[in-house]
């Protein structure tokens, strides 16, 4: 709200050189016959259209500056909250594969699960936004897979004990 447009609370209309003039001139006005004061009304009323026309059209182009400058805003955020889901969702990915190669030594089982199913489906959240339905069944099935197969890679390189 512009509260710059409304009057102080110690106003006067006396105080008003704007209202003055116009009480001057109603005055005036007062003084003349009918004919006249219908004439001269006739004659302001081109002038009258006019200037409402002025300023609607400056009130639409008000409003459409308006909106194209909330649009604009609306964009601006999208953006950055786009770019804060693609940097978190590396940091993610960063993260989890760089604890699953510190932890492949000793944990091939957290190894596999870091860097296989569960870093594509965080990073398909984080990046795209969005999580199939059927992610969760795809990446239990995935994670199932991918542990059986690392358990069994890691049963025949142990040696036998004797």
């Amino acid at each position: 709200m512009n509260r710059g447009d409304q009057l102080p609370a110690d106003w006067a209309p006396n105080d008003d050189p704007t209202s003055l003039a116009a009480m001057h001139v109603a005055m005036q006005w007062k003084e003349l016959d009918p004919a006249h004061l219908a004439a001269a009304m006739a004659a302001m009323e081109p002038s009258l259209r006019r200037e409402h026309r002025e300023r609607l059209t400056r009130m639409q182009m008000q409003r459409e500056a308006a909106q194209q400058d909330l649009e604009e805003r609306q964009r601006a955020r999208t953006d950055r909250r786009r770019m804060v889901e693609v940097v978190c969702g590396t940091v993610v990915a960063l993260a989890m594969l760089g604890g699953g190669i510190y932890a492949a030594p000793h944990s091939w089982w957290l190894s596999t699960l870091l860097c296989g199913p569960s870093l594509l489906a965080l990073t398909k959240v984080f990046v795209l936004g969005r999580s199939d339905p059927d992610d969760m069944k795809l990446l239990s099935a995935a994670a199932r897979v991918s542990t059986d197969s690392a358990g069994r890679a890691q049963a025949s390189q142990q040696p036998p004990e004797a």
